[in-house]
């Protein structure tokens, strides 16, 4: 297939961002051609990951993991030339964005490190920002393209660097989810509405977007995704890797990731992230296929945590503390059965 002009785009993944960030590319005039490992009725669909790389300079990939990522960029690799730039916006560890970074550039091909933030409204309006690691030279190239689904390029440093930022960014969305359901669960309980505590909050420097967005949405028992708690998990648990690596306790981390695992024991691995908030806020209605996973993953619940009401209110005697005050408690106890300091 003949190489074409600089207006094509390839864009690999089409999952609730890949999907959006294609139509809007395709709004601000530029040619996008796309491909995914399940075949979708999408406009130019090709039939391999090299069919896009041989008429595209651009690719842009946005898949789920470390393994997707790395089978791409190696199903890529006998079409790159060093005319391509390969942009990964993945959310993966450092080791396996260098990891592909590597084989990219063996083809004298040019990889930049693009992780994003902003949800799928976001993507929708060429709202995203992306962290960029990578060279210079990279960045020029694969800009106009970065910048038809952006709002902002944040520039960080090294391949690997701009992942490590993105990961710490996510920690501090996922515990505020977790803390945001905890605080609105207290004020409801006291029998104050969830629009007088979002009017407080407008107000007091802990406030953020997540917390806007999301405290409507939990207080209502509505978890359609915009980010799933299964990638937000998956996130957390690269985060608590690098601790590791680190010789780092995150303690909150530890905690928030123990909340979202609970939450894919209850099969809602496919809800929005801030689901943790369930525990205060059932969902309003689960589909057949949510009840069918629900029914397969989900232990029976102990009978303190059951409520009787279909309403989204607080259940009487829930653990205000979310489960936090708890988990250190034990960690605390665990340090002390065993004579850690």
């Amino acid at each position: 297939m003949a190489r074409s002009k600089s207006k094509n785009v390839g864009l690999i993944g089409l999952g609730i961002i890949g999907t959006r960030v294609a139509a809007t590319l395709r709004k601000r005039g530029l040619r996008v051609y796309v491909w995914n490992r399940t075949p979708r009725p999408e406009q130019n669909f090709l039939g391999s990951p090299v069919e896009v790389a041989e008429i595209c300079d651009v690719l842009q990939i946005f898949v789920s993991d470390g393994e997707a990522l790395l089978a791409i960029v190696q199903q890529l690799s006998p079409a790159l030339t060093p005319q391509h730039v390969v942009t990964a916006h993945s959310t993966v560890s450092p080791a396996s964005v260098r990891a592909a970074a590597e084989i990219v550039q063996r083809r004298g091909a040019r990889f930049l490190d693009a992780p994003f933030t902003g949800s799928k409204v976001a993507a929708e309006n060429g709202q995203l920002v992306y962290y960029i690691g990578g060279d210079e030279a990279a960045l020029q190239q694969a800009r106009p393209v970065l910048e038809a689904s952006s709002k902002e390029i944040v520039l960080i440093g090294e391949i690997g660097d701009a992942m490590i930022v993105k990961v710490a960014t996510n920690i501090v969305t996922a515990a505020t989810a977790q803390v945001g359901a905890e605080a609105l669960a207290l004020v409801r309980k006291a029998g104050i509405s969830t629009e007088t505590f979002c009017r407080a909050m407008k107000f007091n420097a802990s406030n953020s977007a997540t917390m806007e967005m999301k405290i409507p949405l939990m207080a209502a028992g509505n978890f359609e995704p915009h980010f799933s708690v299964k990638h937000m998990l998956k996130d957390v648990h690269i985060a608590a890797k690098l601790a590791q690596d680190y010789t780092l306790r995150l303690p909150v981390t530890e905690a928030t990731e123990e909340m979202l695992v609970d939450e894919m024991k209850r099969g809602r691995g496919d809800a929005d992230y801030s689901s943790v908030a369930q525990k205060y806020f059932p969902a309003r209605e689960q589909s057949a296929t949510e009840k069918a996973a629900s029914a397969k993953s989900l232990a029976p619940l102990p009978k303190k945590e059951e409520s009787k009401s279909s309403k989204a209110e607080v259940p009487e005697g829930a653990n205000l503390s979310g489960g936090f005050r708890n988990w250190f408690n034990r960690r605390a106890q665990a340090r002390e059965d065993s004579g850690a300091l």
